[in-house]
């Protein structure tokens, strides 16, 4: 809706680079809050969030540009502006995912635990950045004749002008928000470490697959005009993370047993 927050000078202010930038303090003071109470250096968990950080946007950015090459090609430049929009979140979870991999074992941490302290963060910070999506007009909904319809009319906003379109970003915040309650609740009964982690992704990936229905951007297809790159993963995360959760339970089970 509003894709420029300000201007200072010649210097433009983005809507979406603040609200990302805000969705990742966000998410980075949840894990840092939390980390004590799982018995983990804070001071950890602050270094290892900006290797994370770097990491996710460069996977988001990366993804985002393969997927959508052709914008790019007679301008490769345009690739390094991410404060105008254009971030895949699945590129940007694989890329952190493996980083913080590689952090947790260099560093001797507890793997799962870890996971699970971040994963509520993960999801609100993505929430915040989601509405900083809507603002810069990215990610839009197909053509919506229904009540909840938006019209983007800002010339220099991604989405579609002068047409009522579903506001999937806002229902992925939405969407995003609850996650994180239904994380936080489940973080405080957990049963075994990893619970947390792979819940976020088992719940996230059944629900980017359903709003993928309403996106009307162009983002690539698994299945051309059927199933969308964004979708192809959820459905790889959905038997991934049940498959985690069962083994880590039994793996807790057999620990208790012992």
């Amino acid at each position: 809706m509003h894709p420029v927050l300000f201007h200072i000078g010649r210097f433009t202010i983005y809507s979406y680079g603040v609200l990302v930038a805000l969705g990742f303090a966000a998410g980075i003071a949840w894990a840092y809050l939390n980390a004590r109470r799982e018995g983990i250096d804070p001071g950890q968990i602050l270094d290892l969030s900006f290797y994370v950080v770097v990491s996710a946007v460069v996977g988001a950015r990366l993804f985002y540009v393969l997927i959508k090459y052709q914008d790019y090609i007679h301008d490769p430049l345009r690739a390094l502006k991410i404060w105008e929009g254009g971030l895949v979140f699945y590129g940007g979870l694989i890329l952190a995912g493996i980083t913080g991999t590689w952090y947790i074992l260099h560093h001797r941490l507890l793997h799962w635990k870890v996971m699970d302290v971040f994963a509520p963060g993960i999801a609100l910070g993505h929430a915040i950045g989601r509405i900083g999506c809507f603002c810069a007009g990215c990610c839009y909904g197909k053509a919506c004749h229904c009540a909840i319809g938006v019209v983007f009319r800002d010339p220099r906003s991604l989405a579609r002008l002068g047409v009522p379109l579903y506001p999937t970003q806002l229902i992925s915040s939405l969407t995003l928000f609850t996650i994180f309650i239904i994380l936080v609740i489940i973080s405080r009964r957990k049963r075994f470490d990893g619970q947390v982690f792979w819940s976020y992704v088992l719940i996230y990936a059944l629900a980017r697959f359903g709003i993928e229905f309403l996106r009307g951007d162009p983002r690539g297809f698994t299945i051309p005009g059927l199933i969308s790159t964004s979708q192809g993963i959820s459905i790889l995360l959905v038997p991934i993370s049940i498959y985690f959760l069962i083994r880590l339970k039994r793996q807790s089970e057999r620990g208790r047993r012992g």
